[in-house]
């Protein structure tokens, strides 16, 4: 037994699983509620609800000022302290039922969630051997899904069975999440890093196909979070209970076939991978536009989220381009980048819904046709100084666009 404790605690890919399983306890609880709290306690309309969904995404657009933190704590340190902040943010919102409460609640989860994604993001790249990459990131996905799977199960019979109000199911959900952060502090050592972070913003011209996949993908699926599961309701009449069984679907398939995934990928390769993805999402966005049968939508806002865990591809692709010491600075650039999208997009795109809600999912398929334009730029084998076949930009080492420092 206790060479098995010692096996585990010895072990980063277990660290990154406990993290990655107590995410969704707090995130997926927060989520399942924040529209019945909103509207019943605090007293949301839609205009409340569309500032608090933009307050939300904030702190993921200043993702990289997580680089700066790198001067006072280790990146193991901040993802630990971010699962805590989350867990606090969700367990004390039952507590401020007002507009500005609700707010602030939100801001405190949402710089947690953020912030713990982009280190966790950094750390994986670094713990991880290339070729096992791909399979844990697949895993990390899994177990998510698992633990989204309980925390809805937790959440419908503590208020289908149990009657429990707002506030002890926020606590439940926000407090076991500080406790696993807590618990993963005093049990697991610093595992070191390979090579010390460059503590200052870095954007590389040879990273350019990294930075436009990335924007593009986080374009996409703000399409996908905000209009397609609007579709089904305002067009197919989905019930609450009918939109959850397709949440509980696709995290089930997620924590079914995410490793198989990740697996995939290390043994065709990112290329094939991404061009798979987006040629299967292309389909699905068209057929978005489209579709007349509730059943037939049900099934392509299934396959859509299946698609996307095939984004791993990308974050190995970089794992493979990058100089290792740009590797944290670089995972908070990118999720500025990727969320660059969700600022701008929902309120465009939300204008042309009102003419043609079938324009907005052509947008979503010329995103991914893009995408797949993209992605046949990727070399069949990427490595550093073979980043791209066709524009290599700033091909040294050491070209840097901008420092930040």
């Amino acid at each position: 037994m206790s060479d098995l404790i010692h096996k585990i605690r010895s072990r980063p890919e277990f660290l990154l699983l406990l993290m990655a399983g107590a995410v969704p306890l707090s995130f997926a609880t927060w989520q399942a509620l924040l529209n019945n709290f909103a509207i019943e306690r605090a007293a949301f309309s839609g205009a409340e609800i569309g500032i608090l969904q933009s307050l939300r995404e904030v702190p993921g657009f200043l993702a990289f000022t997580v680089v700066f933190l790198l001067f006072l704590l280790r990146e193991q340190q901040i993802a630990l302290i971010s699962l805590i902040l989350l867990g606090i943010g969700t367990a004390v919102t039952g507590f401020f039922p007002t507009v500005i409460g609700l707010y602030l609640t939100t801001v405190v989860m949402s710089i947690g969630f953020h912030y713990f994604e982009t280190v966790q993001t950094s750390l994986s790249l670094q713990w991880i051997e290339t070729e096992r990459t791909a399979e844990v990131l697949g895993r990390i996905i899994a177990v998510g899904a698992f633990t989204s799977i309980v925390a809805f199960a937790v959440i419908w019979l503590a208020f289908d069975v149990m009657s429990l109000d707002f506030v002890t199911v926020y606590i439940l959900g926000g407090s076991i999440t500080a406790v696993i952060a807590v618990a993963a502090w005093l049990c697991f050592p610093q595992f070191p890093i390979r090579v010390r972070q460059r503590r200052q913003l870095i954007l590389r011209k040879r990273y350019w196909l990294y930075y436009a996949l990335t924007f593009l993908s986080g374009a996409r699926r703000q399409i996908f979070i905000v209009f397609a599961g609007f579709l089904m309701v305002e067009k197919f009449g989905y019930s609450v209970a009918a939109i959850s069984v397709l949440f509980l679907v696709n995290a089930t398939l997620n924590m079914l076939f995410a490793a198989r995934i990740g697996r995939v990928i290390g043994r065709v390769g990112e290329r094939t991978a991404l061009v798979f993805e987006y040629i299967g999402l292309v389909g699905v966005f068209v057929a978005y536009a489209f579709v007349n049968n509730a059943h037939l939508a049900a099934g392509l806002y299934i396959v859509d989220h299946f698609f996307f865990a095939l984004a791993i591809a990308i974050k190995t692709y970089f794992q493979k381009i990058a100089d290792p010491a740009d590797i944290a600075s670089s995972a908070g650039v990118s999720f500025t980048i990727n969320h660059i999208a969700a600022v701008v997009l929902p309120a465009a795109l939300g204008i042309l819904w009102l003419t043609s809600p079938a324009a907005v999912f052509l947008v979503g398929a010329g995103l991914a046709g893009m995408s797949l334009l993209l992605s046949l730029n990727i070399p069949t084998h990427p490595a550093r100084g073979n980043e791209v076949m066709l524009g290599h930009w700033g091909a040294g080492f050491g070209n840097t666009v901008r420092a930040v420092k």
